[in-house]
Order: C-alpha cells, then sequence, then structure tokens
C-alpha cells in the first residue's frame, strides 16, 4: 500500500522548496491574532492547492502572480513574494515580467504596470543583496 502523506506534509515540501522561513515567519506575524493560521495556510495553500499533480509548480507560481496583478495594487505585498516563490520554482524574470505584461488584456493597463513595479522592485532588492 503506498503511502499517503498529509496535505500539511505536502505544504510544507513545496514551502521548503520555496521560501523555507515561510511558515515561521507567518506564524510569527499572524499566529497570536488567529491561532494555527500559518499551519493552516500551509495545509490549504501549498498542500491541498500548489502540490496537487498535473501542474508543474512553476506554472503555477506564474498562474498565482497573474491573479494577483489582476487583483490590482493592493496586492503588491504578496505579489512581490509570490515573484521570489516563482523564481525559486524555475521561472526566469522575463517570465514573470510576460505573465504580468499579460494581464494588462484582462485586468487592465493600472493592474499591469503595479505588477511591473513590484516585480521591479523586487527585482532591485534581490540585485543589491547579490552586489
Amino acid at each position: 500500500m503506498a503511502e499517503h502523506k498529509s496535505a500539511l506534509d505536502a505544504g510544507r515540501d513545496v514551502v521548503a522548496r520555496l521560501n523555507p522561513p515561510l511558515e515561521g515567519a507567518l506564524a510569527e506575524k499572524y499566529d497570536a491574532l488567529v491561532p494555527g493560521f500559518a499551519e493552516s495556510l500551509v495545509e490549504w495553500a501549498y498542500g491541498r492547492h500548489y502540490a496537487r499533480p498535473n501542474l508543474d509548480l512553476k506554472t503555477r507560481q506564474l498562474c498565482t502572480i497573474s491573479a494577483l496583478t489582476v487583483l490590482g495594487g493592493q496586492t503588491a505585498p504578496q505579489l512581490k513574494v509570490n515573484i521570489k516563490h516563482t523564481l525559486a520554482a524555475g521561472a526566469t524574470r522575463e517570465e514573470i515580467i510576460e505573465a504580468i505584461w499579460q494581464m494588462a488584456v484582462y485586468g487592465g493597463l493600472p493592474a499591469a504596470i503595479n505588477g511591473l513595479n513590484a516585480a521591479q522592485e523586487l527585482f532591485d532588492e534581490l540585485d543589491a543583496t547579490t552586489a
């Protein structure tokens, strides 16, 4: 009989690939307000969605940054985190920019511009830490 991994364990495996300190950072920031927040997010979002078969992690992340772009400027902090995750999943900066730019058709130019601004800010931060 094949071993079945729990959604929490599967989510933790995904987080370990994309952003190992994520669960701890979320727990520190939100668990006092919403007990179990970090574990719930890792189990549900990463374990029940990102860990699913039939769509690779890079594609899932490109979909995520596309959706966050269309949602608009209020999602800039989550967009930046997910752009970083998308890089960790193997996407290039060019692929990320194209996914964001494609959203100009669906979310409008303001949303795409906000997404491009978030990407540029993150790329500048990453370049500054490697310089």
